[in-house]
Protein backbone atom coordinates (compact mmCIF):
# COMPACT_ATOMS: atom_id res chain seq x y z
CA UNK A 1 0.00 0.00 0.00
CA UNK A 2 1.49 3.43 -1.25
CA UNK A 3 1.61 6.40 0.88
CA UNK A 4 -1.13 8.86 -0.16
CA UNK A 5 -0.59 12.47 -0.06
CA UNK A 6 -2.92 12.87 2.79
CA UNK A 7 -1.58 9.63 4.68
CA UNK A 8 1.94 11.67 4.41
CA UNK A 9 0.27 14.44 5.62
CA UNK A 10 -1.36 13.03 8.78
CA UNK A 11 1.89 11.44 9.32
CA UNK A 12 3.90 14.34 9.03
CA UNK A 13 1.03 15.80 12.25
CA UNK A 14 1.76 13.24 13.99
CA UNK A 15 4.63 12.96 14.23
CA UNK A 16 5.20 16.70 14.80
CA UNK A 17 2.91 16.86 17.32
CA UNK A 18 4.11 13.72 19.52
CA UNK A 19 7.50 15.53 19.28
CA UNK A 20 6.59 18.32 21.11
CA UNK A 21 4.24 17.25 23.80
CA UNK A 22 5.48 13.33 23.99
CA UNK A 23 1.43 12.84 24.30
CA UNK A 24 -0.28 9.98 22.20
CA UNK A 25 -2.47 11.62 19.16
CA UNK A 26 -6.31 10.80 18.49
CA UNK A 27 -8.17 10.55 15.28
CA UNK A 28 -10.29 13.53 16.62
CA UNK A 29 -7.58 15.96 18.33
CA UNK A 30 -5.87 15.90 14.75
CA UNK A 31 -8.69 16.76 12.99
CA UNK A 32 -9.26 19.59 14.52
CA UNK A 33 -6.04 20.51 14.01
CA UNK A 34 -5.58 19.53 10.78
CA UNK A 35 -6.95 22.03 7.99
CA UNK A 36 -7.79 19.01 5.80
CA UNK A 37 -11.69 19.14 5.37
CA UNK A 38 -11.78 15.77 6.68
CA UNK A 39 -13.68 14.28 9.37
CA UNK A 40 -12.34 12.33 12.39
CA UNK A 41 -13.84 8.89 11.11
CA UNK A 42 -11.70 9.19 7.80
CA UNK A 43 -8.61 10.26 9.85
CA UNK A 44 -8.67 7.42 12.11
CA UNK A 45 -9.20 4.85 9.17
CA UNK A 46 -6.14 6.31 7.88
CA UNK A 47 -4.09 6.34 11.06
CA UNK A 48 -5.22 2.99 11.05
CA UNK A 49 -3.68 2.00 7.36
CA UNK A 50 -0.74 3.77 9.01
CA UNK A 51 -0.13 1.38 11.96
CA UNK A 52 -0.96 -1.24 9.59
CA UNK A 53 1.53 -0.69 7.73
CA UNK A 54 4.12 -0.59 10.86
CA UNK A 55 4.45 3.85 10.87
CA UNK A 56 2.04 3.61 13.86
CA UNK A 57 1.90 2.12 17.05
CA UNK A 58 -0.80 1.86 20.05
CA UNK A 59 0.85 2.48 23.42
CA UNK A 60 -0.76 0.32 26.19
CA UNK A 61 -4.18 1.34 26.32
CA UNK A 62 -4.41 4.60 24.66
CA UNK A 63 -6.72 6.07 22.21
CA UNK A 64 -3.85 7.78 20.49
CA UNK A 65 -1.34 6.38 17.88
CA UNK A 66 2.40 7.42 18.09
CA UNK A 67 5.32 7.30 15.65
CA UNK A 68 7.26 4.18 15.21
CA UNK A 69 10.71 4.12 14.38
CA UNK A 70 9.45 3.45 10.51
CA UNK A 71 8.03 6.82 11.00
CA UNK A 72 10.67 8.87 12.22
CA UNK A 73 12.85 7.54 9.37
CA UNK A 74 10.37 8.38 6.64
CA UNK A 75 10.03 11.66 8.63
CA UNK A 76 13.50 12.57 8.82
CA UNK A 77 14.42 11.57 5.11
CA UNK A 78 11.46 13.11 3.32
CA UNK A 79 9.20 14.85 5.16
CA UNK A 80 11.24 16.77 7.64
CA UNK A 81 11.75 20.43 6.77
CA UNK A 82 15.46 22.52 7.02
CA UNK A 83 15.59 24.29 10.22
CA UNK A 84 16.73 27.74 10.13
CA UNK A 85 18.77 28.71 13.58
CA UNK A 86 17.74 32.25 14.78
CA UNK A 87 20.39 34.78 13.90
CA UNK A 88 21.38 35.40 18.18
CA UNK A 89 22.01 31.33 18.29
CA UNK A 90 24.55 31.59 15.32
CA UNK A 91 26.19 34.50 16.61
CA UNK A 92 26.94 32.33 19.95
CA UNK A 93 27.77 29.24 18.73
CA UNK A 94 30.16 31.32 16.42
CA UNK A 95 31.59 33.23 19.53
CA UNK A 96 31.97 30.28 21.76
CA UNK A 97 33.85 27.86 19.63
CA UNK A 98 36.00 30.77 17.99
CA UNK A 99 37.29 31.96 21.67
CA UNK A 100 40.48 31.54 22.43
CA UNK A 101 41.58 28.97 19.87
CA UNK A 102 44.76 27.88 21.25
CA UNK A 103 43.83 24.23 22.55
CA UNK A 104 42.15 21.09 19.90
CA UNK A 105 40.40 19.82 23.10
CA UNK A 106 39.63 22.88 25.01
CA UNK A 107 37.52 23.83 21.64
CA UNK A 108 36.10 20.34 21.21
CA UNK A 109 34.85 19.85 25.32
CA UNK A 110 33.50 23.56 24.65
CA UNK A 111 31.71 22.22 21.70
CA UNK A 112 29.98 19.63 23.28
CA UNK A 113 28.93 21.87 26.34
CA UNK A 114 27.53 24.23 23.84
CA UNK A 115 25.38 21.76 21.90
CA UNK A 116 23.90 20.39 25.11
CA UNK A 117 22.70 23.38 26.48
CA UNK A 118 21.39 24.13 23.11
CA UNK A 119 19.54 20.78 22.27
CA UNK A 120 18.75 19.82 25.97
CA UNK A 121 19.88 16.55 25.36
CA UNK A 122 22.89 14.26 26.60
CA UNK A 123 25.83 15.66 23.77
CA UNK A 124 29.70 14.37 23.22
CA UNK A 125 32.29 14.56 21.22
CA UNK A 126 35.17 12.59 20.21
CA UNK A 127 39.00 14.23 19.10
CA UNK A 128 40.27 13.15 15.98
CA UNK A 129 42.51 9.61 16.15
CA UNK A 130 46.37 11.14 16.39
CA UNK A 131 48.61 9.18 14.61
CA UNK A 132 48.78 11.24 11.79
CA UNK A 133 48.91 14.20 13.45
CA UNK A 134 52.28 16.09 13.13
CA UNK A 135 54.23 17.43 15.70
CA UNK A 136 55.25 21.49 15.98
CA UNK A 137 57.21 22.09 18.67
CA UNK A 138 58.51 20.74 21.84
CA UNK A 139 59.48 22.89 24.95
CA UNK A 140 60.98 22.06 28.54
CA UNK A 141 59.88 24.66 31.63
CA UNK A 142 61.39 24.73 34.33
CA UNK A 143 59.73 24.13 37.87
CA UNK A 144 62.23 23.72 40.66
CA UNK A 145 65.52 22.28 40.94
CA UNK A 146 64.07 18.79 40.45
CA UNK A 147 61.10 18.80 38.17
CA UNK A 148 60.65 19.99 34.58
CA UNK A 149 57.59 20.41 32.43
CA UNK A 150 57.43 18.16 29.39
CA UNK A 151 55.50 19.81 27.33
CA UNK A 152 54.49 18.71 23.32
CA UNK A 153 52.51 20.49 20.81
CA UNK A 154 51.19 19.09 17.16
CA UNK A 155 50.17 20.88 14.20
CA UNK A 156 46.58 20.66 15.05
CA UNK A 157 47.06 22.39 18.26
CA UNK A 158 46.59 19.06 20.65
CA UNK A 159 48.43 19.95 23.73
CA UNK A 160 50.15 17.81 26.03
CA UNK A 161 52.31 17.96 29.31
CA UNK A 162 53.79 16.27 32.15
CA UNK A 163 55.84 16.90 34.72
CA UNK A 164 59.39 14.81 34.67
CA UNK A 165 61.15 14.09 37.97
CA UNK A 166 65.05 14.98 37.20
CA UNK A 167 67.68 12.49 37.91
CA UNK A 168 70.71 14.78 36.52
CA UNK A 169 70.87 18.37 37.39
CA UNK A 170 70.60 20.67 34.28
CA UNK A 171 70.25 24.45 33.43
CA UNK A 172 67.79 26.31 31.81
CA UNK A 173 70.35 26.40 28.69
CA UNK A 174 70.52 22.89 28.57
CA UNK A 175 66.74 22.74 28.51
CA UNK A 176 66.88 25.44 25.62
CA UNK A 177 69.06 23.32 23.89
CA UNK A 178 67.42 20.28 24.11
CA UNK A 179 63.99 22.00 23.04
CA UNK A 180 65.61 23.34 20.22
CA UNK A 181 67.78 20.40 19.25
CA UNK A 182 64.18 17.64 19.30
CA UNK A 183 62.53 20.41 17.88
CA UNK A 184 64.37 20.07 15.27
CA UNK A 185 64.54 16.45 14.86
CA UNK A 186 60.70 16.07 14.75
CA UNK A 187 59.22 18.80 13.79
CA UNK A 188 56.81 17.68 11.02
CA UNK A 189 56.79 14.16 12.00
CA UNK A 190 53.84 12.06 12.48
CA UNK A 191 53.51 11.17 16.23
CA UNK A 192 53.00 7.32 15.56
CA UNK A 193 56.72 7.36 13.48
CA UNK A 194 58.47 9.81 16.38
CA UNK A 195 57.04 6.50 18.92
CA UNK A 196 59.42 4.31 16.15
CA UNK A 197 62.77 6.43 16.69
CA UNK A 198 65.10 6.14 18.99
CA UNK A 199 65.39 9.54 20.38
CA UNK A 200 68.93 8.82 21.98
CA UNK A 201 70.35 7.72 18.54
CA UNK A 202 68.56 11.22 17.36
CA UNK A 203 70.46 13.24 19.41
CA UNK A 204 74.02 13.03 18.61
CA UNK A 205 76.34 15.13 21.05
CA UNK A 206 79.75 14.64 22.72
CA UNK A 207 78.53 16.53 26.12
CA UNK A 208 78.01 13.14 28.34
CA UNK A 209 75.78 15.56 30.93
CA UNK A 210 73.26 16.27 28.02
CA UNK A 211 72.97 12.51 26.93
CA UNK A 212 72.50 11.70 30.44
CA UNK A 213 69.56 14.76 30.63
CA UNK A 214 68.00 12.82 27.18
CA UNK A 215 68.15 9.06 28.92
CA UNK A 216 66.11 10.91 31.99
CA UNK A 217 63.53 12.32 29.32
CA UNK A 218 63.26 9.63 26.78
CA UNK A 219 60.69 7.42 29.00
CA UNK A 220 58.37 10.37 29.66
CA UNK A 221 58.36 11.58 25.97
CA UNK A 222 57.69 8.17 24.84
CA UNK A 223 54.73 8.09 27.42
CA UNK A 224 53.32 11.63 26.39
CA UNK A 225 53.24 10.66 22.63
CA UNK A 226 51.38 7.75 24.00
CA UNK A 227 48.76 9.60 25.51
CA UNK A 228 48.51 11.75 22.51
CA UNK A 229 47.49 9.11 20.31
CA UNK A 230 44.07 8.02 22.30
CA UNK A 231 40.90 9.41 21.21
CA UNK A 232 39.32 11.44 24.10
CA UNK A 233 35.70 11.23 24.70
CA UNK A 234 34.13 14.31 26.14
CA UNK A 235 30.06 14.03 27.15
CA UNK A 236 28.01 16.84 28.57
CA UNK A 237 24.52 17.06 29.82
CA UNK A 238 24.00 13.57 31.29
CA UNK A 239 21.72 14.73 33.43
CA UNK A 240 19.10 16.19 31.02
CA UNK A 241 17.47 12.88 30.10
CA UNK A 242 15.76 13.47 34.09
CA UNK A 243 13.59 15.93 31.98
CA UNK A 244 12.60 14.06 29.67
CA UNK A 245 9.30 12.16 30.00
CA UNK A 246 10.63 8.74 28.31
CA UNK A 247 12.91 8.58 31.42
CA UNK A 248 10.82 9.36 34.12
CA UNK A 249 10.98 5.46 34.58
CA UNK A 250 14.14 5.64 36.92
CA UNK A 251 15.09 1.63 35.33
CA UNK A 252 14.89 3.40 32.00
CA UNK A 253 17.00 6.10 33.51
CA UNK A 254 19.63 3.82 35.16
CA UNK A 255 19.98 2.05 31.81
CA UNK A 256 20.56 5.34 29.56
CA UNK A 257 23.50 6.19 32.27
CA UNK A 258 25.09 2.93 32.73
CA UNK A 259 25.58 2.62 28.81
CA UNK A 260 27.08 5.94 28.30
CA UNK A 261 29.23 5.62 31.05
CA UNK A 262 30.47 2.42 29.26
CA UNK A 263 32.86 5.21 27.99
CA UNK A 264 35.54 3.25 26.15
CA UNK A 265 32.80 0.69 24.50
CA UNK A 266 30.79 4.15 23.25
CA UNK A 267 34.03 5.80 21.94
CA UNK A 268 34.14 2.37 19.79
CA UNK A 269 30.71 2.74 18.63
CA UNK A 270 30.93 6.14 17.52
CA UNK A 271 34.43 5.74 16.02
CA UNK A 272 32.89 3.04 13.69
CA UNK A 273 30.34 5.74 12.11
CA UNK A 274 30.56 6.83 9.02
CA UNK A 275 31.60 10.19 8.33
CA UNK A 276 28.91 13.24 7.86
CA UNK A 277 25.96 13.81 9.50
CA UNK A 278 24.50 10.57 10.14
CA UNK A 279 21.33 9.77 11.91
CA UNK A 280 20.24 6.31 13.71
CA UNK A 281 16.83 5.65 14.85
CA UNK A 282 15.58 3.24 17.68
CA UNK A 283 16.17 -0.29 16.13
CA UNK A 284 18.46 0.35 13.50
CA UNK A 285 21.21 1.24 16.36
CA UNK A 286 23.36 -2.06 16.34
CA UNK A 287 23.55 -2.15 19.99
CA UNK A 288 20.54 -3.43 22.29
CA UNK A 289 21.27 -0.86 25.17
CA UNK A 290 20.93 1.83 22.04
CA UNK A 291 17.82 0.54 20.62
CA UNK A 292 15.53 2.80 22.27
CA UNK A 293 17.59 6.36 21.41
CA UNK A 294 18.66 8.10 18.09
CA UNK A 295 21.99 8.73 17.83
CA UNK A 296 22.85 12.00 15.61
CA UNK A 297 26.63 12.21 14.93
CA UNK A 298 28.59 15.11 12.56
CA UNK A 299 32.20 15.06 11.09
CA UNK A 300 34.42 17.77 12.20
CA UNK A 301 37.83 18.81 9.86
CA UNK A 302 40.85 20.17 11.65
CA UNK A 303 43.05 21.54 9.35
CA UNK A 304 41.41 19.45 6.69
CA UNK A 305 42.72 16.19 7.62
CA UNK A 306 42.05 14.84 11.04
CA UNK A 307 38.68 13.74 11.59
CA UNK A 308 36.31 13.95 15.05
CA UNK A 309 33.03 13.45 15.42
CA UNK A 310 30.30 15.83 17.89
CA UNK A 311 26.92 15.03 18.18
CA UNK A 312 23.59 13.80 20.76
CA UNK A 313 21.64 10.93 22.20
CA UNK A 314 18.76 10.80 23.44
CA UNK A 315 14.93 8.92 22.97
CA UNK A 316 13.90 8.57 19.69
CA UNK A 317 11.34 11.60 20.00
CA UNK A 318 13.71 14.34 19.68
CA UNK A 319 13.47 17.71 17.01
CA UNK A 320 15.58 16.01 14.56
CA UNK A 321 15.12 18.89 12.55
CA UNK A 322 16.36 21.72 15.02
CA UNK A 323 18.62 19.23 16.69
CA UNK A 324 20.70 17.95 12.95
CA UNK A 325 20.95 22.23 12.44
CA UNK A 326 22.36 23.07 15.19
CA UNK A 327 25.08 20.33 15.22
CA UNK A 328 25.52 21.20 11.59
CA UNK A 329 26.68 24.95 12.22
CA UNK A 330 28.83 24.13 15.34
CA UNK A 331 30.86 21.57 13.19
CA UNK A 332 31.12 24.33 10.13
CA UNK A 333 32.03 26.23 12.83
CA UNK A 334 34.81 24.12 14.16
CA UNK A 335 36.13 23.41 10.73
CA UNK A 336 36.15 26.80 9.73
CA UNK A 337 38.22 27.51 13.07
CA UNK A 338 40.99 25.04 12.43
CA UNK A 339 41.38 25.24 8.51
CA UNK A 340 44.02 25.22 6.76
CA UNK A 341 44.71 26.93 3.61
CA UNK A 342 44.80 24.65 0.61
CA UNK A 343 43.50 21.69 2.65
CA UNK A 344 41.79 18.69 1.96
CA UNK A 345 38.00 18.82 3.72
CA UNK A 346 36.53 15.86 1.41
CA UNK A 347 35.35 12.96 4.45
CA UNK A 348 36.80 10.30 2.11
Amino acid sequence: MDLSERKLRILQAIVGDFIRSAEPIGSRTLSKKLDMGISPATIRNEMSDLEEMGFLTHPHTSAGRVPSDKAYRLYVNNLMQKYELPEDEKRVISEKITKNVTELEKTIQRAASLLSELTNLTSFAITPNQEANQLKYINFVPVDDSTVILMLVTESGKVSNTAVKMKVPYTEEDLTLLSKVMTYNYKGKMLSEILKLDIIKNFETDIEAMNRLVETIRPNFISILEDMLNVELFMDGLTNIFSIPEYNDIEKAKVFLEMINKKKHFTDVLLNRENGVIITIGNENPEDAMRDCSLITATYHINGKLVGKLGVIGPTRMKYDEVTSIIEYITENINQTFKLTGGDEDDE
